[in-house]
């Protein structure tokens, strides 16, 4: 009776724990890009990936995991992070179709695309 009794127990516990319906994370964290790791010395690959394509009304967030600081600036100046401290993120929503170029204002060789369809 003993077993069953724990064995019934262990289950019950088993789906409460199973059970949870609410999310850990945000609903639309947006589409990652990383600034990578040693990123001002590289060019096309300093943002990972790249380029990143999203449709339109798409979030992008880039998370500096370098330990510099960084931005994500548009060439045709539609968006600009700031600086972007290690560990820190960013994010941007595109409610226009097209291909956004863009860098890092402090170490201009990092570069990347976002294409928004």
């Amino acid at each position: 009776m003993k077993v069953r009794l724990s064995l019934l127990a262990a289950l019950v516990g088993l789906s409460i724990g199973c059970g949870s319906s609410s999310p850990s994370s945000p609903s639309n964290p947006g589409t990652p890009v990383s600034i990578v790791s040693g990123s001002s010395a590289l060019t096309t690959t300093a943002y990972a990936p790249n380029p990143v394509s999203i449709a339109v009304g798409g979030t992008v967030t880039w998370t500096n995991n370098d330990i510099t600081t960084h931005t994500a600036t548009a060439d045709n100046g539609s968006f600009s992070s700031g600086n972007i401290a290690p560990g820190a993120s960013f994010s941007r929503t595109f409610s226009t179709a097209g291909s956004f170029t863009y860098k890092c204002t402090i170490h201009p060789n990092m570069v990347g695309t976002v294409n928004v369809q």
